[in-house]
């Protein structure tokens, strides 16, 4: 087959005139690998985008969409249903920790995120609050690209060119990451819990009164994997708790298994108000994403409706019933084949691996918890970001796909993996690093 026509497509955060004149084409997919358009085996050291947390092609997760597709292709989810939207919902439910068993189905992460801030507001509104309306992220977080997640992120190209139509009235947190107190730590840092106690100044200054919601990633990946420091997040949630502010936890990446357990709030010991998902919910299969919330806020904001509809949010495919019918496949694998504890079983060879480039050529930091680890190079001093996408271009040659952000590699594969391809993949970053000015 010739090669399709690039022009037309405007690539989404891609440097498409370089990506063009040099294109990595994908064609095909299965297990713990893509197959390259020229027919070249690469490892997928990065389950997708974070997200093919079952591998690749899993025939069960197939059937169920091709069977829902000859059944019934849509239904609409205004004023009507199919009974697989409350199946599923009744799925993830089980995931979520006790008491959040109110799902609310979206198609992405980006969306999560908005829907959640929208619930937040609606929540202090019926709750006789309706002042409560300010909105405080984190810097370097990542919540999507609505603006309501670009508003609330903290990473600054994404927000830059659109900065003077961001939502008023946002705050942020600083972020977690300190090279100087927490290089090299193997989990949680030991360093940083009281970075928390600022959530106090920002109160302080606007007033809890105003405050409607912290949004915050449990583990942040898309910055360049920031592991929460030991107590962080506890004393984040005892600040929240103390001013009557809603704690939004962004585990559109943690959560299905990541780090082990099915959300980040199951492995940190942490239950927030609202829980942000996507990815993994259906192993990517589907686009599909959706909020998690405790059933109070949910029961308050119905009841500050007389009649009619309470809350005048949704999207035209919420809940599709292909989307629905990947989730339950999905979810289905990860309890069959008890994917989650598999994932904790290897996450200790999966460190070793890591750290074992502590050391290595411009490798100034590795970080790790779960699944997931973050290799931050050394900045060339002039082309910050160039020696990790070198290094990201040279995994891609030797056959295996790593993600890149600034100068940090990330490594975040399926849960499937076994322990030669936990090796395999150090050894081709480390040996890539051999080969890198």
């Amino acid at each position: 087959m010739n090669r399709p026509d690039l022009s037309n497509l405007w690539m989404p955060f891609t440097a498409n005139r370089q990506f063009k004149s040099s294109p990595r084409l994908l064609a095909a997919a299965s297990g713990m690998y893509y197959t390259t358009h020229d027919g070249r085996q690469i490892l997928d050291g990065t389950a997708g985008l974070w997200c093919v947390n079952a591998g690749h092609g899993r025939k069960e997760i197939v059937d169920a969409i091709s069977k829902q597709a000859a059944q019934m292709d849509y239904a609409p989810s205004f004023q009507m249903g199919h009974e697989d939207s409350f199946r599923a919902a009744t799925a993830v439910a089980r995931q979520m920790p006790q008491g959040m068993d109110r799902i609310f189905f979206t198609n992405s992460g980006s969306e999560s995120v908005d829907t959640a801030l929208k619930m937040a507001l609606a929540y202090h509104r019926a709750n006789g609050e309706p002042q409560r309306t300010r909105l405080i992220g984190r810097e370097r977080g990542y919540h999507g690209v609505g603006f309501g997640g670009i508003s609330v992120g903290g990473i600054s190209p994404n927000r830059k060119t659109f900065s003077s139509a961001l939502l008023p009235g946002v705050d942020h947190l600083p972020h977690t990451h300190s090279l100087e107190h927490n290089a090299f730590s193997r989990g949680q840092p030991e360093w940083g819990a009281h970075l928390a106690d600022e959530l106090e100044r920002i109160v302080a200054l606007h007033d809890a009164s105003t405050i409607a919601a912290v949004i915050v990633e449990p583990m942040a990946g898309s910055t360049g994997v920031l592991i929460p420091p030991k107590g962080y997040l506890e004393r984040l949630r005892a600040v929240t708790e103390k001013h009557g502010i809603l704690l939004i936890f962004d585990e559109v990446i943690t959560a299905f298994g990541r780090l082990g357990t099915s959300t980040a709030s199951d492995m940190l010991g942490i239950k927030p108000d609202l829980i942000t998902l996507a990815k993994g919910i259906s192993n990517a299969a589907v686009p599909a994403g959706a909020v998690a919330v405790q059933r109070n806020i949910h029961d308050t904001i119905l009841a500050a409706a007389a009649t009619g509809i309470e809350f005048f949010h949704g999207y035209t495919y919420s809940a599709h019933p292909l989307a629905t019918a990947a989730i339950m496949a999905t979810l289905d694998i990860y309890e069959r084949e008890d994917l989650f504890a598999r994932a904790a079983s290897m996450s200790g060879r999966f460190e070793d691996a890591a750290h074992a480039l502590a050391g290595k050529r411009h490798v100034q930091d590795v970080r790790n918890l779960g699944l997931v680890a973050g290799i931050e190079l050394e900045p060339r001093p002039d082309a910050p970001g160039a020696r990790a996408a070198e290094a990201f271009q040279k995994c891609f040659d030797e056959g295996l796909m790593v993600r890149y952000t600034g100068d940090t590699l990330a490594v975040s594969p399926p849960l499937i993996i076994e322990e030669s391809q936990i090796d395999q993949i150090f050894d081709t970053i480390s040996n890539v690093l051999d080969t890198i000015d």
